[in-house]
């Protein structure tokens, strides 16, 4: 990878379905990471992915997981407080914080940014 390349990718897990996140989410994710195809790999819970991460057994253990692979997990604050489960995501590890600027960060600095 040459110096003008962004080193970190972004994932976006928004959606509620459970197979999105799954088999393209977190797919991608933890082979980002295990396959060093990106030196940092972060994924944002945003909206309602929310609520399900907090629900849904399997997909908690696979955000674990993730976090062994050395993937970062960050949730949106704003969403999290929504659906009232930040104190549940925190539980799992996430760290919740409010993305909008991270979010803004990363799209004026080049940095990848997918969307599930």
């Amino acid at each position: 990878m040459s110096d003008d390349q962004p080193r970190e990718v972004a994932i976006i897990w928004a959606a509620r379905d459970r197979e999105v996140a799954l088999n393209l989410a977190f797919m991608y994710a933890k082979n980002s990471r295990l396959k060093s195809w990106w030196p940092r790999v972060t994924l944002v819970i945003w909206g309602p992915s929310a609520e399900l991460a907090t629900q849904d057994p399997g997909i908690q253990e696979e955000l674990r997981a993730l976090a062994q692979a050395g993937v970062e997990l960050r949730a949106c604050r704003a969403c999290a407080d929504r659906y009232g489960v930040s104190e549940k995501l925190e539980a799992l590890g996430v760290e919740v914080i409010y993305t909008g600027q991270l979010l803004t960060n990363w799209l004026k600095a080049g940095v990848p940014v997918l969307t599930f």
